[in-house]
């Protein structure tokens, strides 16, 4: 039987730790970390910079886009802040707190959302500007958001 001696007496019973388990390799099977992870997909600051440079095609770059977080500075009401001092309303977005403090301040307000809500919450009408204050700052203007979410609605219904 588990956990004593067989081996010792009829009444002197000795009682011991029980053997260790046997050892296993992984198998990366369900539920457990894989033997080799994934890699990650790109972060939304290194996907700009991609874009920027023509590194990486415009559907990757949505792709990217729609599933980060994108940090929108904003005011004392709910929404988004809009820029009007330009050709057309463009609202700021950055891909990071840290290019939202370099912009806005360190004691700024914010509030993060998905790229893909950024598509489905702007306004008709408007652009967005990523990391105004980067050394990679892209502009999408009106035109280039309604692309944007006609894209995104074909991929999703085809």
């Amino acid at each position: 039987m588990y956990g004593y001696d067989q081996n010792a007496g009829v009444g002197q019973q000795q009682y011991g730790a029980p053997p260790p388990p046997p050892q296993q390799p992984p198998s990366g099977g369900y539920g457990e970390q894989p033997l080799y992870p994934e890699p990650s997909p790109p972060s939304l600051a290194d996907a700009v910079r991609a874009f920027t440079t023509g590194s990486m095609s415009a559907e990757d770059f949505q792709g990217i886009f729609s599933t980060s977080k994108v940090y929108c500075p904003r005011g004392d009401n709910p929404g988004f802040l809009a820029l009007h001092n330009t050709q057309q309303p463009v609202i700021p977005m950055f891909t990071s707190l840290k290019e939202l403090r370099r912009y806005a301040g360190k004691e700024s307000k914010y509030f993060v959302i998905t790229g893909a809500e950024v598509l489905d919450l702007l306004p008709t009408g408007y652009g967005f500007v990523l990391d105004m204050e980067g050394d990679h700052r892209m502009v999408f203007d009106a035109k280039a958001v309604e692309q944007m979410v006609d894209f995104a609605m074909r991929r999703m219904y085809g």
